[in-house]
């Protein structure tokens, strides 16, 4: 479980992210991306960015990799924008919520259609 501390930090973290990945990355690959979350960890030294884009697994793979070669750039700037000690690790993960609520709603209008439920 994280800690007030933790959870503070990795919203800011969060934020200067979703700012930088506007503001100053312009690699294509990383144009459609959203952020989902960030979890950090308790001593604060590595961060786990989720983050979602529309799209079949090339579009997944594209957008990890955008991200991963914009690693360093981020880093340096979170350091730059943020008063941390030091400035923690960041890892990436492809948050599928998005694509399980979709399928979902997708599903629900398929039994709605041959079902006639919901009626």
């Amino acid at each position: 479980m994280a800690g007030k501390r933790s959870t503070r930090v990795g919203g800011q973290i969060f934020k200067e992210i979703s700012i930088l990945l506007v503001e100053k990355i312009r690699d294509p690959r990383v144009r459609d991306v959203t952020l989902t979350g960030v979890d950090l960890s308790r001593d604060l030294k590595s961060a786990k960015v989720y983050f979602s884009v529309i799209g079949d697994e090339n579009a997944v793979g594209g957008a990890r990799a955008g991200l991963e070669s914009a690693k360093g750039v981020l880093k340096k700037e979170i350091g730059r924008r943020l008063p941390l000690r030091y400035v923690p690790e960041l890892f990436f993960a492809h948050d599928r919520s998005l694509e399980r609520g979709m399928r979902m709603e997708h599903l629900l209008e398929e039994l709605k259609k041959d079902d006639g439920l919901f009626e």
